[in-house]
C-alpha cells in the first residue's frame, strides 16, 4: 500500500517536504505490502519517517494523506543513464 500525500502525489524515500512550514525529508517509507517484518509496520502499521531537524527532528506519520500542513515539494531524479 503506497503512501499518498495530500495533494496526490506518492511518497518516495529522499523527498523534499515541507511540514508545518518548515523544511524537511522523508527518510523511511514504511510500507506494510514491501517491508512487513519493519519494526514501524509491526509496531504501527506502517507509515512514513520525516526529517525536520529545526523544529520536529523525526516525526512518524501513519496516514501522511491525512496531514494537511504535510507539503510535497520535489524530488530528485534517478539517474537514467
Amino acid at each position: 500500500m503506497p503512501y499518498f500525500y495530500p495533494s496526490g502525489e506518492e511518497v518516495k524515500p529522499g523527498d523534499k517536504v515541507l511540514l508545518h512550514g518548515e523544511p524537511g525529508e522523508v527518510e523511511v517509507v514504511a510500507d506494510p505490502a514491501l517491508h512487513p517484518d519493519d519494526w514501524l509496520v509491526r509496531e504501527h502499521g506502517g507509515g512514513i519517517m520525516i526529517v525536520e531537524p529545526k523544529v520536529f527532528g523525526r516525526l512518524f506519520l501513519p496516514k501522511p494523506q491525512s496531514c494537511e500542513d504535510l507539503i510535497f515539494v520535489s524530488r530528485q531524479q534517478a539517474n537514467t543513464k
